[in-house]
């Protein structure tokens, strides 16, 4: 793994990007040695988060890029889509959920 960044009392704190040997990339804000605040998550798969993370979890608004192409986008709650719309690849809605319940 590799991290180049700022750091705060030994933990990853402030920007930074964080490479895992599985190929995933965090870039963004960290805290507590989470990524916490905005950011990207990217992963060797091509699934992409982008948005507010709360240690380390997709949390607030946010939106998710699956590799088919599929898009979520809204609000996020430890990583569970909340308050979202369901995108297909060429933009098409495909469905929404609302307070964690598909509509």
């Amino acid at each position: 793994e590799n991290y180049v960044g700022e750091w705060k009392d030994g933990e990853r704190h402030g920007q930074g990007t964080f490479t895992s040997p599985d190929g995933r990339i965090h870039v963004g804000e960290w805290k507590d040695n989470k990524q916490n605040g905005q950011g990207r998550l990217t992963k060797p798969n091509g699934l992409e988060e982008i948005g507010e993370f709360n240690n380390g979890k997709l949390h607030g608004e946010g939106k998710v890029t699956t590799p088919d192409g599929l898009k979520i986008v809204g609000e996020f709650k430890d990583y569970k889509p909340w308050n979202v719309t369901v995108y297909d690849k060429d933009g098409k809605t495909l469905g929404k959920m609302v307070d964690g319940k598909k509509q």
